[in-house]
């Protein structure tokens, strides 16, 4: 192969490899189409690599069929000596195109196939992609699901959710859309209800999604979240569908909790006891990230900290993930003892803290290499209550210290 001759003019400028998809940019320079299509989407200046003359990002990029069939015809010659022949570039899409592909969405003969052919095209490359983003695809897409629902068809689902996963971006177009109403949002709900013929993918691209339409969605419409939704994403969390699944689910309750009477809703649907049941299984770090964060915010209310505490092994469970995760969970994990220390700190309360290790954990906070602010939140702890705790020999330890000081 390194003594095969190579014509000067079959390398790509760019890449310095053997063009498979030669194409001629606006100054008469051919490249190889990746290339060149990845040097004007990350260059900050458009300009032509070879002459230096403007080459505007969106310029048309013409196949040189020529070009082509002499490498191709060469790659064939060159075989024998480890040549890799030269495969059939495909076909550019282009925006007509996928604008009939649109309408066909309201022909109920045609909208499957109009679906299946766009599913291609996502799966394709990310060239594709943008064509049916700049098209206006994720709307009609979003548009599609919301009939959907009102008609009850499940046939299109996992198509139509392949698709906008593929292609999902927060345009002002979509974020507009989406906060329109919460049609979309309870089209993705009812989805999660759905039988469907692969429902480990549909329900994992529908929580992806959901996430991605919760952070651009406005705090009016999540405070009108309907019980139903919490439901579903306990239900989601219960069943361990996915990964990808589990922590869009646990995103989405960590960003809604925060709104209106979302964490009532969250009590209703008894989320801190699936929470702490799910964390005792031990699940990978960034899920127990996940869950001590969303603990910390529904601990911040009375009914919280009443459901909290209403599970046997909860303080337990919060205190042995203190220094054993990330310094972000230290933090979460102290505030939630903050909160249930000052807030709900009946005797029996203060004597489980000592008995299960929290109060050796707080200690152990203050001589570790944590934050300033999480150990101003563990001393505060051990200060309010180091009558109570007088005996234990880690708070002898943390009050001599103190006094050193």
């Amino acid at each position: 192969m390194d003594e095969i001759e190579i014509p000067q003019y079959f390398i790509c400028p760019i890449s310095l490899q053997i063009m498979k998809d030669p194409v001629t940019a606006v100054t008469g320079i051919t490249y190889d189409r990746e290339s060149i299509e990845q040097w004007l989407k990350t260059s900050k200046h458009t300009t032509c690599p070879v002459t230096k003359q403007a080459l505007p990002s969106d310029s048309d990029l013409t196949p040189n069929h020529t070009l082509w069939r002499l490498i191709q015809a060469w790659s064939a010659a060159n075989a024998s000596n480890g040549m890799d022949l030269i495969p059939t570039p495909k076909t550019p899409v282009s925006k007509s195109r996928v604008v009939k592909l649109i309408r066909d969405f309201g022909v109920p003969s045609l909208y499957m196939n109009a679906l299946k052919k766009m599913e291609v095209l996502a799966e394709d490359n990310e060239r594709k992609r943008k064509c049916l983003e700049e098209a206006g695809v994720p709307k009609a897409v979003i548009l599609l699901l919301i009939t959907c629902h009102r008609q009850g068809k499940i046939s299109c689902l996992e198509q139509a959710l392949r698709i906008l996963h593929l292609i999902w971006t927060p345009c002002s177009e979509i974020k507009a859309l989406v906060n329109q109403n919460c049609d979309f949002i309870d089209c993705l709900t009812w989805i999660l209800l759905c039988e469907t013929e692969n429902p480990v993918i549909v329900t994992t691209h529908v929580m992806v999604i959901l996430k991605r339409v919760i952070e651009v969605t406005n705090s009016r419409l999540l405070e009108k979240l309907k019980p139903e939704f919490f439901k579903q994403m306990l239900r989601v969390l219960k069943s361990k569908t996915s990964q990808q699944a589990t922590k869009s689910a646990l995103h989405i309750l960590i960003q809604t909790c925060q709104w209106g009477r979302n964490k009532s809703k969250m009590m209703d649907a008894n989320v801190i006891f699936e929470l702490i049941e799910f964390e005792l299984e031990k699940p990978e770090k960034h899920v127990t990230e996940l869950i001590i964060n969303l603990l910390a915010h529904l601990c911040s209310c009375a009914d919280g900290r009443a459901q909290f505490l209403g599970h046997a092994g909860s303080i337990a469970m919060v205190a042995k993930r203190i220094l054993r995760v990330s310094a972000a969970t230290d933090d979460r994990a102290v505030q939630i003892l903050k909160s249930i220390s000052k807030y709900a700190a009946t005797k029996h309360v203060l004597v489980e803290m000592l008995k299960v290790g929290a109060v050796t954990k707080l200690c152990m906070v203050m001589q570790a290499d944590c934050a300033a602010y999480v150990k101003e939140k563990a001393r505060g702890i051990l200060r309010l209550h180091s009558n109570l705790w007088n005996g234990s020999p880690c708070i002898a330890v943390y009050l001599l210290t103190r006094y050193q000081r």
